[in-house]
């Protein structure tokens, strides 16, 4: 089976993408083929292999991101579809389109699975400096959720003006947009220092969860791997 819609990923436009406002993302759907986005939907890691994250210290005394999270490694069972769109998203085809739609140059990714419960959220932040950027994978279904519920990454527009070494509230940025996430969308968000994203707290029953899959994109720089040897930062890169 193939997962990555090819066709639709290689359309998008790095200058498009470089153009777009406040900084560039791109906010797609069918980045997943439909057989694709049903089979990994149908096959979601279980709650019980995740870890449960919460009160984490972040940057500059931004609000913890509490959620349950699963950073994969080959080591780690995870259901077979999972394993198939990993090994594709590993090949070279995604790896390139992706680094030319950010205009990186050799790129490794992380994968992980977020899944946040109702009463949660994610409070306004840039992603680390280290990245070049990530592709956010939405897997909740338009029969299963309610977007009352909440649950849209909301790209924020600091207008240049806030420090991302800080810990702004979302009523002090002068707008904002909402990434569609039902149904299968994905948002590939470009890191800078103005990149704010976030998302309202979560307001669903409580055997729900907002579920998200994301592929991080880091530099393959020996210097970052050195560097996270040092401070015992362990995390598998592909």
């Amino acid at each position: 089976m193939q997962y990555l819609d090819f066709d639709k990923l290689e359309k998008i436009s790095r200058e498009s993408f470089e153009a777009t406002k406040p900084y560039p993302y791109a906010n797609v759907q069918g980045l997943l083929t439909d057989d694709g986005f049903q089979a990994l939907l149908g096959n979601m890691p279980e709650l019980t292999v995740f870890e449960h994250n919460t009160g984490k210290k972040r940057r500059a005394g931004q609000v913890p991101h509490d959620r349950f999270s699963l950073e994969y490694s080959p080591e780690i069972h995870v259901p077979d579809p999972w394993r198939e769109f990993i090994y594709e998203l590993r090949g070279d085809r995604y790896r390139d389109n992706i680094a030319r739609i950010l205009g990186a140059g050799k790129v490794e990714f992380r994968f992980h699975w977020h899944y946040t419960p109702t009463g949660c959220w994610v409070s306004p932040h840039t992603d680390s400096p280290r990245e070049h950027g990530s592709h956010l994978f939405y897997f909740n279904a338009e029969d299963d959720w309610d977007p009352n519920w909440g649950g849209d990454t909301l790209v924020l527009n600091d207008g240049g003006r806030l420090d991302y070494n800080t810990a702004p509230r979302l009523e002090e940025f002068k707008g904002e947009t909402a990434c569609q996430s039902i149904g299968n969308y994905s948002a590939i968000i470009k890191r800078t220092d103005h990149a704010w994203h976030a998302v309202r707290p979560i307001r669903c029953p409580e055997d729900k969860f907002r579920k998200l899959f994301v592929v991080v994109m880091n530099p393959d720089s020996l210097l970052w791997k050195i560097r996270d040897r040092m401070i015992g930062k362990r995390k598998q890169a592909f």
